[in-house]
């Protein structure tokens, strides 16, 4: 008797979980069926119909939920479906977005701004979103062409617009691409508006109510003078020391943008801060969403730097700079007293950048106990130990740089923001922007390695050492 019940009790499991996986095949062929009799494109249909005649797996990746809208947007793998990166998961997401702006700026005229990154199909989505703002009655600043994120957070605040969105998706690899959404002071949405936001765009189960090819009267370019703007605006509020940029403005940088949007603006940043000798890594110039020349398009990751690194070998640079794709994360290597680079980590980066930073407000005189900086959680407490020695608040907040540009926008007119950021390789300097910016961040890097040569004679790598011995040693990895 108790095998039986056991065989019992087995065969009772097994045609439950035949029935769920019938259930679940018939709902994916239904929603891929939709799309094939669907208002959508013939070559979205086509590609529905060969997943449906030949990959059955891809196909039900590709349908077996939605791609939802989280508190920051969008990202996932790009191809056709609703749980894929592809205009109609965009268009929903964008009309979501744009539904729940009219309701909450009722009345006003709605002003966004749209950018995107080096990513296949970036250009397509951005386009795509554009067209929905404007088809649904707002101003739209569209950029011309590839941008780095910080200069769409920028652009929010300088042109006094309500949102904006950048498609990227970071340093994920070359399958992916994303949708991030922002508010009226340039930061990445937070609550309530992330969870609104979401719930408006969970009401749009039709395309038919994504409203499309209306008003393009409506969309803006915005090219090479609004970067002038940007530019100008970096180097006004985070320049600490040109004078020593002036002594050793021939000091040699590497920099490569890995096939991403830096390619843009971070040499034309560090030319306007006073550096002459800027090497771009020649193949990593070529803006290319395949990434051709790396396995992953992250900074972070020693592998991805050592076509920089091995340049800068060849060169005697000084520093060696990178940046991901949409150019919000910076990543650093120095060169060591036997003429070989370590790539630092994060929290090294923000433990050089804020101890310049503070060093150089208080030799200035600019510290008055009204200023202050944050980092994450999970970031070194090394920055904490800085900002003690030079008595300025550090805040703590939550992992994420939407909540260090929520303690800026709470302490607006209250206390000065100087600097943060996170482990994750994101760095801001000042606050003209609500988001990290490898922009400003290689700039104030550059910076940094010619007042250090400047006043004490030292690298960045040794003034790092000095900085343990002074302030304590740390280690941290990735758990």
């Amino acid at each position: 008797m108790p095998i039986r019940k056991c065989n019992n009790a087995k065969f009772k499991y097994n045609q439950n979980l035949y029935k769920m996986t019938n259930e679940l095949e018939r709902t994916i062929l239904e929603k891929a069926q939709s799309w094939i009799d669907g208002s959508y494109d013939e070559a979205t249909k086509k590609q529905v119909k060969y997943l449906m005649d030949n990959d059955i797996k891809e196909l039900t990746e590709s349908f077996y939920k939605d791609l939802e809208f989280g508190t920051g947007g969008l990202r996932g793998i790009m191809g056709v479906g609703t749980n894929r990166m592809n205009i109609y998961t965009v268009g929903t997401a964008t009309q979501g977005l744009a539904n729940y702006l009219k309701k909450n700026f009722a009345g006003e005229q709605v002003k966004v701004a749209v950018a995107h990154d080096s990513r296949n199909n970036s250009r397509l989505f951005a386009e795509r979103t554009a067209d929905i703002f404007a088809s649904n009655g707002f101003k739209v600043y569209l950029f011309d062409d590839l941008r780095p994120t910080p200069e769409l957070s920028f652009a929010i605040r300088e042109l006094g617009l309500h949102s904006g969105v950048v498609i990227t998706a970071s340093h994920n690899p070359k399958e992916y691409n994303g949708y991030k959404a922002y508010w009226a002071d340039g930061a990445q949405v937070t609550p309530p508006h992330d969870v609104n936001i979401i719930e408006e765009v969970g009401k749009i189960t039709d395309n038919s109510q994504v409203m499309t090819g209306l008003n393009p009267e409506n969309i803006t370019i915005l090219g090479e003078e609004f970067d002038k703007i940007y530019l100008d605006r970096i180097k006004k509020d985070v320049q600490l020391s040109p004078e020593c940029v002036e002594k050793y403005k021939d000091m040699k940088i590497v920099y490569t943008p890995i096939h991403g949007s830096g390619v843009r603006l971070v040499p034309e940043s560090l030319k306007n801060f006073g550096f002459t000798n800027v090497v771009v890594v020649p193949e990593q110039a070529v803006v290319d969403g395949n990434f051709p020349t790396v396995e992953s398009p992250n900074p972070e990751e020693r592998k991805t730097m050592l076509q920089a690194m091995e340049l800068g070998r060849k060169e005697g640079a000084d520093l060696v700079l990178a940046t991901d794709p949409d150019a919000d994360r910076i990543g650093v290597a120095l060169r060591t007293g036997g003429g070989d680079y370590v790539l630092l980590n994060g929290n090294q980066t923000l433990a050089l950048l804020l101890s310049y930073q503070l060093t150089r407000w208080a030799e200035r005189g600019e510290l008055d106990c009204n200023q202050y900086v944050v980092k994450t959680i999970v970031t070194s407490l090394m920055a904490n130990a800085v900002a003690e020695h030079f008595g300025v608040k550090c805040y703590d907040c939550l992992t994420g740089f939407k909540y260090i540009a929520k303690i800026i926008r709470e302490n607006e007119g209250v206390a000065k923001y100087i600097g943060g950021g996170e482990e994750s390789f994101g760095y801001l300097a000042g606050d003209y922007v609500r988001d990290k910016d490898a922009v400003s961040a290689c700039a104030l890097a550059a910076e940094a390695a010619a007042w250090a040569k400047d006043t004490m004679g030292l690298t960045l790598y040794e003034w790092l050492q000095q900085l343990y011995v002074k302030y304590g040693f740390y280690r941290e990895s990735l758990v």
